[in-house]
């Protein structure tokens, strides 16, 4: 099927992301596609202008991807990343290749690589919020350092509570960043499992969990200050103490749009967490 319809996420505060996205507009309508332009931080500019948008190219690293995520999630839009990052785990394409490689990607010769994706409900609320994430979501501490405490169950049973900076709940995607960091271990990017683990656990249980799809998790908070629920290290709400935070795979994924030859997850691994492409 061919694309008619593109949109163009650019990070805003690197001054050579506009610049290309200003150029594969041109590129673009240029053969007749409509093309709608917005800065990735501008989720809510972005949304209104999704309507019948085949494909969203991000200009930028694997953050401009994560907002993208947000953006794209309504209307489960693929998502071609170009990269202007470091690391790039989930871009697909490199500036200078982006215009040779358009083209195909359009005429629908790409195939679609689909990742898990946690639903977020936050309770109590009134109705209670519903959020998502491509990488992971934090409960953690906020300004003051002081531990919390996160009372977990899984499936309505009760597992710890975990006394630290905060918990992490990560996907396969996210399992090579926060996670990655906090001692969970790495999944293939298209598992379906999902990752619990403690931040910086103090005298309570510091093992990572890796849990099945079906898995329902709840956090409860108890804090004597502010503490933060964090989506993707860019959706950043405050948590007060009493806060329940409920987490499961969604029926949602994100998808991605790619013309390379799938390579070997494992094969370039360690080039890619030493940030070599």
């Amino acid at each position: 099927m061919t694309i008619k319809k593109v949109g163009i996420l650019y990070h805003p505060m690197i001054t050579a992301a506009r610049t290309l996205a200003d150029e594969l507009k041109g590129f673009l309508t240029a053969r007749g596609v409509s093309v709608w332009l917005c800065s990735a931080w501008e989720g809510e500019q972005a949304q209104a202008l999704v309507k019948g948008t085949g494909l969203i190219l991000t200009i930028g690293g694997d953050g401009t991807i994560l907002r993208a995520a947000q953006v794209a999630i309504s209307a489960q839009i693929p998502i071609t990343g170009i990269n202007l990052g470091r690391l790039g785990f989930m871009t697909e394409l490199d500036a200078d290749e982006a215009e040779a490689q358009l083209p195909a990607l359009l005429e629908g010769k790409g195939w679609v690589d689909e990742r898990a994706m946690l639903e977020v409900e936050l309770q109590p609320g009134e109705p209670s919020r519903i959020l998502y994430a491509l990488n992971d979501i934090v409960v953690a501490r906020g300004g003051v350092a002081r531990v919390v405490y996160v009372e977990a169950s899984v499936d309505g049973e009760p597992l710890t509570t975990y006394k630290g900076d905060g918990v992490i709940v990560a996907t396969a995607t996210g399992s090579t960043g926060y996670s990655l960091a906090g001692g969970g271990p790495i999944l293939h990017p298209r598992a379906k499992e999902f990752l619990l683990l403690p931040i910086m656990p103090h005298l309570s249980l510091s093992h990572p969990l890796v849990l099945p799809p079906t898995a329902l998790v709840r956090l409860r908070l108890t804090t004597t200050h502010q503490a933060t629920l964090s989506i993707d290290g860019h959706i950043n709400l405050p948590l007060s103490s009493g806060a329940v935070i409920a987490v499961k795979h969604s029926s949602k994924i994100g998808r991605f749009l790619r013309i390379h030859p799938e390579a070997s997850f494992y094969s370039s691994l360690e080039q890619k967490l030493k940030g070599k492409q």
